[in-house]
């Protein structure tokens, strides 16, 4: 479908048109990215914008250095919070105890929960032990 030029509102502007050159050009160099870089991500995300912004956002994350949890970013609360299998408050939580290393994070969350299990667990006595009690 081609891109009308006329119409240049809120709705255009919102998404990405591969089949305009100079629509790939413009988004290939606000994202700085290549134009077959784009075009896998509008294909892997779709047409919008805002969706296309947000996926470059989580894959340079992935390439960034990742000993650092910045809890502003709300996707990196969301990589962290699904790699440390708990809720984005435990985790902010556990960066405002701790600090914003991820090692850090990583055994403070384990501990906490080695200490839930430990007090889950029921103790079980044993024959002999009944007796003697």
């Amino acid at each position: 479908m081609a891109d009308s030029k006329k119409k240049r509102g809120a709705a255009d502007r919102a998404l990405i048109a591969l089949s305009e050159s100079y629509e790939v050009a413009y988004w290939s160099k606000k994202f700085k990215v290549t134009p077959a870089k784009l075009k896998a991500a509008v294909k892997k995300v779709g047409h919008s914008a805002k969706k296309v912004e947000a996926y470059f956002g989580e894959q340079r994350h992935k390439a960034a250095d990742r000993a650092r949890i910045a809890v502003s970013q709300p996707y990196e609360v969301r990589y962290w919070s699904n790699k440390f299998k708990v809720t984005p408050a435990r985790l902010k939580a556990a960066v405002a105890e701790v600090g914003h290393s991820s090692k850090k994070v990583g055994a403070y969350l384990a501990k906490k929960t080695m200490k839930k299990k430990a007090a889950q667990k029921p103790v079980k006595k044993t024959a002999a032990k009944r007796k003697a009690a």
